[in-house]
């Protein structure tokens, strides 16, 4: 897992180093609420993290899968 914020990569981490492995983490939240296509699971987060800014661009990239790329805008 590869976050990047304004393409600059801020967090860096491996699944294999969560606490609960995944497929566990998915059986623990399937016996409680039904997990549909295109639902996210978060699991905390890495060091790494730090303040955001109107403008910035975060981009979450997880191998195999995919990016998902959320614009930051202020209220």
């Amino acid at each position: 897992i590869e976050t990047r914020v304004n393409g600059q990569v801020r967090q860096r981490a491996r699944t294999r180093d969560l606490l609960f492995p995944v497929p566990m983490l998915i059986r623990f939240i399937s016996q409680v609420m039904t997990l549909l296509p295109g639902d996210l699971i978060f699991t905390g987060t890495p060091a790494g993290v730090g303040p955001l800014a109107d403008g910035d661009v975060v981009e979450v990239e997880i191998e195999g899968i995919g990016t998902l790329r959320n614009p930051v805008r202020a209220e």
